[in-house]
């Protein structure tokens, strides 16, 4: 069952196809923010604490723990997964089969 704000974020769409590649890319972004939020507070760490790990300071730890942002490098990435005990995983697959999973 659809939600209004489902039903209005369908109709957008129409009227601005633009808007659903700008969509897909912040649902990533915040999936990342997600994701490092997450594993920085099962292991018990602050942003501050996470950033004197990865030698940064807590201002960019929390723009990377924002959904908004897209600007991090994978060096970056790299050195926070790293002091969280995780990996990077990238997957790389054909527009096709993208846009299959992104629209079921």
């Amino acid at each position: 069952m659809k939600t209004n704000f489902d039903q209005y974020v369908e109709d957008m769409i129409k009227k601005h196809p633009s808007l659903k590649e700008g969509l897909k890319r912040a649902d990533r972004a915040w999936d990342i923010a997600f994701q490092i939020m997450n594993l920085r507070e099962k292991a018990g760490l602050t942003q501050k604490q996470l950033a004197e790990l990865v030698h940064t300071k807590q201002s960019n730890i929390s723009r990377i723990e924002s959904a908004d942002y897209t600007g991090y490098t994978w060096k970056t990435l790299e050195k926070i997964t790293k002091a969280l005990k995780a990996r990077i995983e990238i997957k790389v697959v054909p527009i096709e089969d993208y846009n299959k999973s992104a629209n079921p």
